[in-house]
C-alpha cells in the first residue's frame, strides 16, 4: 500500500527568513524528540552557487510500546537523512528527506520545495509531499 499526503503552505515572510529558520530549526528545548542534527556532507558548486547539505538528524522513538513488541520497533532512536539544495539565485530550497532506521523494511520519504511565492515577492511558497510505502 502507498500512501501519500501533499500539503501546501504560503508563509507571509520573506524567502531568506523562512529557509533560515526551517535549516536551523534543530535541536531546540522546544522538540523533545529531535535530540541531535549532524551535518555530515556540505558542498556548494562554483557555477551555479548552488548549496548542498546532507544532515542527518537523531530522534527518539516515539512509537508505542505495544507496538515495540516486534523486535525491529524496539530501538531507542530513529535516524532521518535530510539532502538539501539551496540556490538563492533562483530563491528556491529542495529538501529530500528519508528514515535510515527502517529502511530495510518499509520506505518513507519527503520531498518540500520552498520559493518565493509569484503572488507577493515578500512571502515564501512551501509545498511538501510525504510518501510511504
Amino acid at each position: 500500500m502507498v500512501i501519500t499526503v501533499e500539503i501546501r503552505k504560503m508563509y507571509k515572510y520573506p524567502f531568506e527568513l523562512v529557509v533560515n529558520i526551517h535549516l536551523n530549526k534543530y535541536p531546540t528545548p522546544l522538540e523533545e524528540h529531535v535530540t541531535g542534527i549532524k551535518t555530515v556532507e556540505e558542498k556548494t558548486d562554483n557555477i551555479s552557487g548552488i548549496i548542498y547539505r546532507r544532515k542527518i538528524a537523531t530522534c527518539n522513538n516515539v512509537i508505542p510500546k505495544f507496538l515495540r513488541k516486534i523486535n525491529f520497533l524496539n530501538v531507542n532512536d530513529v535516524h532521518i537523512e535530510e539532502e538539501s539544495w539551496l540556490d538563492m539565485k533562483q530563491r528556491i530550497l529542495n529538501i529530500k528527506s528519508r528514515c535510515l532506521t527502517w529502511a530495510q523494511y518499509s520506505t518513507f520519504h519527503e520531498v518540500s520545495v520552498f520559493k518565493q511565492s509569484v503572488e507577493n515577492p515578500n512571502w515564501c511558497a512551501v509545498c511538501c509531499c510525504c510518501c510511504s510505502l
